[in-house]
């Protein structure tokens, strides 16, 4: 490879290879509505498109249903975006919860809806344009295509397969590898086994870059912010403005590696 291209790339999922807005909404009021029992199974008219917009404070995914949970009890989207990470706690004890109870519940829902309607499961994502053209190309060459995300692995690999593409278990490090993401890139490295590793890694939230900045041993890796995905423009602007962090745009990253730098 040359210094315009990486000998592996390694992809985020949801908002770098695939848009599920969709699919997390409906997946996540279901939870809800098991957890919370509302009056009303029917989500009010605005609901979505708040959570839409607040998909970005999502890290893992147990935390969508708290997020419905957070915006059905009033917090407003401003104190939402300014302060997730200290709500999600509150509501959690409230009703005297666990994160891991959340997450099993949310994921038994997604595999029975899997099993009694897969069609459907699958019309409610949508592929970001280009990135399944991008994808095939770079498996068809040298370049090693590794998918790192915090969605289980073989919800991805059911995706990808729908459209054609057969990544190996392998190749998906999905929740269940249980560590975070720059652990599992420094692994990538490792398996490599070569003196002239190449890693470029695409990832749309900036905190998960961040991460990966604060390695020292890991200070070789090419980091993008894929400016299409779950994030905001003052992460945007703060990935721009990354010494380290290149901003890149979808019309990019479907073209040659060439033109991601």
């Amino acid at each position: 490879m040359t210094v315009n291209s990486p000998t592996i790339l390694a992809l985020d999922f949801d908002g770098v290879v695939c848009d599920g807005l969709i699919e997390y909404f409906e997946v996540a009021w279901r939870t809800y509505c098991q957890i919370w029992s509302p009056v009303n199974d029917t989500p009010p008219d605005d609901l979505a498109l708040r959570f839409y917009r607040l998909r970005p404070v999502i890290e893992t995914g147990w935390e969508m249903p708290v997020l419905i949970k957070a915006l059905i009890a009033g917090f407003s989207d401003d104190k939402i975006l300014q302060e997730w990470t200290s709500i999600t706690p509150q509501i959690l004890a409230a009703d005297n919860l666990k994160a891991k109870e959340v997450s099993t519940k949310l994921d038994n829902l997604r595999d029975d809806w899997i099993k009694t309607d897969l069609d459907g499961w699958l019309s409610l994502h949508r592929f970001y344009p280009g990135v399944i053209e991008r994808l095939k190309i770079t498996l068809a060459s040298a370049v090693q295509l590794y998918i790192v995300t915090t969605k289980e692995g073989r919800f991805v690999q059911q995706l990808l397969q729908q459209e054609g593409l057969d990544l190996t278990p392998n190749a998906i490090f999905g929740k269940e590898v249980k560590r975070p993401k720059y652990e599992t890139l420094r692994e990538l490295i490792k398996k490599a086994n070569t003196q002239t590793v190449s890693l470029w890694f695409v990832e749309d939230r900036l905190k998960t870059l961040q991460l990966v900045q604060q390695q020292s041993d890991l200070d070789h890796v090419k980091l993008f912010l894929a400016d299409w995905g779950y994030n905001t423009q003052p992460e945007r602007e703060a990935g721009k403005n990354d010494p380290r962090i290149q901003l890149i745009s979808l019309s990019h990253f479907a073209h040659d590696f060439s033109t991601w730098l």
